[in-house]
C-alpha cells in the first residue's frame, strides 16, 4: 500500500513540529509558621488556614518540653516568661500543639519542620537528641516527599542524616558569606536544600545550587516585588507570611511562561 508516511508532508518532506517552550520551574508557596496573618502563628488554626489560602507547604518550628514532648513553638520562652524546655506539656498554653497534632493539621500540604536548638539558649541539646525524636515522629506521620527538616544548627540537622538519610534536610542561614559557601557544604552533606535569607539569593547562587541538585527556598519574603523577582529567577520555594500574594504572583508568572 502506497501513501504518505506519517509525519511527512505531501511533497515528501518531513513535517517539522515546533518543540514546546521549556516550562518555568514551579515555585512552591510555603506558609511561614502557618498563615500567621489572622491566626496565631504555629497553631493548628494557622496551619489549616494556610491550606485554605493555597499554600503548598507549611513551615513550623519545633521545641521539646521538659517531659520530652515535641511541640510547635518558635520562641524559647512562653509569653509569661517560662521556658518551653522547662515546662511540661500539660502546663503549656492550650494553643501550642504537640508536633503530631500540628502535622495532622497540615494534611494536604508538605511540611518544613525547623528544629530550634541554639547553643546560646538555656536548654540547648548538645547531644541533638531532639533530632532523633523529630526524625522518628515525622517519618511515622508523613511520606518522605512531603516533609523537610531544617535548622540553623548544622550539627542538629546532620544528626537527622545519620538517623534516617531518607528524610530531606536543609540548612538555614542568614549571613551572606555563609550563604555563598553553603552550596558545596549542603551537597557534600547530602542535604536536599538550603534556606537562605532572601536578600542573599541571586541568579548565581541558584545556578550553582541547581547544578549540585540542591534546592533553594528563600525566607521570609513578604514584599510583592521581592516575591516576583525570586519567582522569576527560579527560586524553588518562597517562605512567606503573605500566602495570598505569593500564590497570585506565582500563578501570574507561570501564566507568562
Amino acid at each position: 500500500m502506497h501513501g504518505r508516511r506519517e509525519g511527512c508532508e505531501s511533497g515528501g518532506h518531513e513535517q517539522r513540529v515546533a518543540a514546546p517552550a521549556p516550562r518555568r520551574p514551579v515555585t512552591l508557596v510555603v506558609a511561614h509558621r502557618g498563615a500567621s496573618v489572622g491566626a496565631r502563628q504555629n497553631t493548628a488554626e494557622a496551619f489549616r488556614r494556610a491550606r485554605d489560602l493555597g499554600a503548598d507547604w507549611v513551615e513550623l518550628d519545633v521545641r521539646r518540653t521538659v517531659d520530652d514532648v515535641l511541640v510547635a513553638h518558635h520562641d524559647a520562652h512562653l509569653p509569661d516568661g517560662r521556658l518551653v524546655a522547662r515546662t511540661p506539656l500539660d502546663e503549656l498554653p492550650p494553643w501550642i500543639p504537640p508536633l503530631a497534632e500540628a502535622l495532622e493539621a497540615c494534611e494536604g500540604m508538605g511540611v518544613v519542620v525547623e528544629i530550634k536548638n541554639d547553643p546560646a539558649e538555656v536548654g540547648y541539646d548538645g547531644d541533638n537528641a531532639i533530632s532523633v525524636a523529630v526524625a522518628g515522629l515525622v517519618s511515622a506521620y508523613r511520606p518522605y516527599d512531603e516533609v523537610m527538616i531544617s535548622s540553623f544548627n548544622a550539627a542538629t540537622i546532620q544528626r537527622i542524616r545519620h538517623v534516617d538519610s531518607r528524610l530531606p534536610t536543609a540548612l538555614i542561614m542568614f549571613d551572606p558569606v555563609v550563604v555563598a559557601q553553603s552550596v558545596d557544604r549542603a551537597a557534600a552533606a547530602g542535604h536536599a536544600a538550603i534556606h537562605p535569607y532572601h536578600t542573599a539569593v541571586d541568579a548565581s547562587l541558584l545556578r550553582r545550587a541547581h547544578r549540585a541538585s540542591v534546592a533553594v527556598w528563600a525566607w521570609t519574603v513578604n514584599d510583592p516585588g521581592d516575591i516576583e523577582a525570586l519567582v522569576r529567577l527560579g527560586t524553588d520555594g518562597i517562605i512567606t507570611d503573605d500566602c495570598p500574594a505569593a500564590r497570585a504572583i506565582t500563578a501570574r508568572v507561570a501564566a507568562d511562561g
